[in-house]
């Protein structure tokens, strides 16, 4: 393969990665696994979650599942759902997974999380607010220090 189709066809891979990537900011909330994504892109799971790593720098399910962090986040902060039902809301089946899932990447349990930011307003522009409060990857949230009260 020459040296211009090699790019061409990684500008191809590339484009689908991206299609999938696009597809579980869509459908974050419905039954997905990276099977039914490598279905969508027609590739193998493995195939696909090793070049989606490459391209991203993490697997599809754990984009996935940060995407569904970010959401219960939001429904966290404002809104009066429960824990378990902002759970089954943005896609998780587990209550057990989620609340795990949840501490490790932002560094409290859920319930932790709506106490410390229930009724803050957040009054910044949306693209600002979407960076300041995306989860932390890969277990790097700092743990809080328990309150004393």
């Amino acid at each position: 393969m020459t040296s211009r189709a090699a790019d061409t066809q990684r500008l191809l891979d590339l484009a689908q990665l991206r299609r999938v990537k696009d597809r579980i900011d869509r459908e974050y909330a419905q039954p997905l696994d990276v099977e039914a994504l490598a279905r969508g892109a027609n590739m193998s799971s493995g195939h696909l979650s090793r070049q989606f790593r490459l391209a991203f720098g993490e697997s599809p399910y754990s984009y996935l599942m940060t995407r569904r962090i970010e959401r219960a986040m939001a429904l966290l902060r404002g809104s009066d759902l429960s824990v378990t039902d902002i759970c089954f809301t943005v896609g998780c089946s587990s209550l057990g997974t989620f609340s795990t899932r949840f501490t490790e990447l932002v560094g409290v349990p859920p319930t932790v999380y709506r106490r410390l930011n229930a009724g803050i307003p957040m009054t910044m522009a949306p693209c600002v607010l979407k960076q300041v409060t995306r989860p932390v990857r890969n277990r790097e949230a700092a743990t809080r220090e328990p309150e004393l009260a």
